[in-house]
């Protein structure tokens, strides 16, 4: 079950908030944990006991590490970090590496056929996030596993994220309130998610798809970067709208969770660009892998080293295909860049260079990301360089056609829209109400006639 689907926007939702705001407050988080445990299994059932599974290891280990010290809490920390790779690895990695290891003469090993539990990646961070602040003492047992459960599976972030540490929510996991601007800024939140999804993303991404097919004769240097244009609006629309949308139901039902986007394509830099793409991802490698390999502080060349590791992991967290780690590694290497010499040089730039080098950067890493299959990925990349024209007819056609939609995902995507809502809640009030109820038709329209509405993170 997608957010941009009538059955979410006019079935489950709907019914899900009755029920919530009717029953007493002690039942709502046993409320928000068997919803959420529906809306996970609407697609995949049997994947509910992998869930399940997950919440009892980590919970179990949590509370031995939370009323152990010394060796006893380390061995259970160990344990459960342990499970919880384990689980993601046989799911996510094992078929990845066999075909791997055939590759490289292992034919004795049989191909592993495993469907990816949706969301695993997001949920299985979440969930280490816990028994590791326990034993850092940065955080306090949650008692009840109910509670916990709901934390795991909360249905607003539990697929696409953003990730929430169970610190961030473990007070109002006990106890919360919800007025009425919480309610009425989780609504406009969650719209304006829906709107970048279903408007800007699929339209987008109806453009790329056409683009991408393209045969050589017919794709110029200037189609294949406007394709790769449109993927890149697509895929932080995509993203960013489902935090949105995230982030707007958990106001609803009084929960705050963390931002994960910060107008990420305004940045002047990549190491910018990262403090604003993916927050929650960013910040969780850094806490969790980065700082504890010894962060900046054993020299530069360990550093560099680190530095390394975080990306090919963030690569592999992303997809297990190689076009992934590349796209990771490829971050990696221009963030070692910035790190010995280009920032500073960077700095003394005009912003408009500043801007245009980031930029180039992220569409070329966007193709990385976008073509599973690297010689198809390095073959559209060729394109964007050397082709026999510069642009042709079907260039004009593309950019003629989609002219509205690119500009409106340009502009959206610095803080204009940021400053055009804080401008019309403070001097019209009346109208976000009305854009709400504008918007959410509208995206009911397009959601019943289009046949193109992926959601791109589900996948990871």
């Amino acid at each position: 079950m997608v957010f941009s689907s009538l059955t979410f926007l006019y079935a489950y939702l709907p019914v899900v908030l009755l029920v919530y705001f009717l029953c007493p407050w002690k039942y709502r988080n046993f409320v928000l944990f068997a919803v959420s445990l529906f809306f996970y299994g609407w697609g995949e059932p049997v994947y509910v006991l992998v869930m399940v599974a997950s919440i009892l290891m980590n919970w179990l280990m949590g509370r031995i590490i939370a009323r152990r010290e010394g060796k006893a809490a380390r061995n259970a920390l160990i344990l459960c970090i342990v499970f919880n790779l384990c689980l993601l690895g046989f799911f996510k990695y094992a078929g990845f590496i066999i075909q791997n290891l055939r590759a490289l003469g292992l034919r004795s090993l049989r191909p592993v056929q495993v469907s990816l539990p949706i969301g695993i990646s997001f949920y299985t961070f979440q969930t280490m996030s816990y028994p590791i602040d326990l034993y850092r003492r940065q955080t306090e047992e949650q008692h009840s596993l109910i509670s916990f459960g709901a934390y795991v599976v909360m249905f607003p972030q539990l697929i696409a994220g953003p990730i929430v540490r169970y610190r961030e929510v473990a007070q109002e996991l006990n106890e919360r309130s919800i007025t009425v601007g919480d309610a009425h800024d989780g609504l406009v939140r969650f719209c304006q998610g829906l709107a970048k999804k279903v408007l800007i993303a699929n339209s987008c991404g109806a453009v790329f798809e056409e683009i991408s097919r393209l045969a050589d004769p017919d794709m110029t240097i200037l189609t294949a970067w406007l394709g790769i244009l449109f993927y890149a609006l697509q895929i932080y629309y995509d993203f960013s709208g489902y935090s949105d949308m995230a982030i707007g139901i958990g106001r609803i039902l009084g929960f705050h969770f963390p931002e994960n986007f910060d107008h990420p394509y305004t940045a002047r830099s990549i190491t910018d660009f990262w403090r604003r793409w993916h927050m929650t991802l960013s910040y969780w490698f850094r806490d969790y892998v980065y700082i504890p390999l010894g962060g900046n502080r054993k020299g530069l060349p360990r550093q560099l080293v680190n530095i390394i590791i975080v990306w090919f992991l963030t690569g592999l967290w992303h997809g297990a295909a190689w076009n992934f780690i590349l796209w990771g590694m490829f971050y990696g290497f221009l963030l070692i860049l910035e790190k010995l010499f280009l920032l500073k040089y960077l700095q003394k730039a005009p912003r408009f260079l500043q801007h245009s080098y980031t930029m180039a950067a992220v569409l070329i890493a966007w193709v990385f990301f976008a073509f599973t299959d690297i010689g198809q990925g390095m073959h559209y990349l060729s394109r964007m360089f050397a082709s026999p024209a510069l642009y042709s007819g079907l260039t004009l056609y593309y950019l003629r056609d989609n002219l509205a939609v690119l500009l409106i995902g340009i502009l959206a995507s610095t803080t204009l829209l940021q400053k055009a809502d804080r401008f019309l809640q403070e001097r019209l009030p009346w109208s976000t109400p009305l854009l709400c109820a504008g918007c959410l038709l509208l995206c009911t329209a397009f959601i019943v006639d289009a046949s193109y509405n992926p959601f791109l993170y589900f996948r990871f």
